[in-house]
């Protein structure tokens, strides 16, 4: 996958999901659909991870 920001990879699963609930998606574009959401879903999850151990090394040099 393509390194995309946070906020862009947030965008694009609220899109997704917005879209879900509309209905807005044949049956042949939800399976693609859910696949990508589960790639936005682990990129956001390992940068806040990443995030978070950063934040907690930087409070522990204090």
């Amino acid at each position: 996958m393509e390194e995309i920001k946070y906020e862009k990879a947030m965008r694009e699963l609220e899109d997704i999901a917005a879209k879900m609930e509309n209905d807005e998606l044949d049956i042949d574009e939800i399976g693609a659909q859910l696949k990508r959401a589960q790639q936005l879903i682990k990129l956001c999850k390992d940068k806040l991870t990443k995030t978070d151990k950063e934040i907690k090394a930087i409070l522990e040099e204090e």
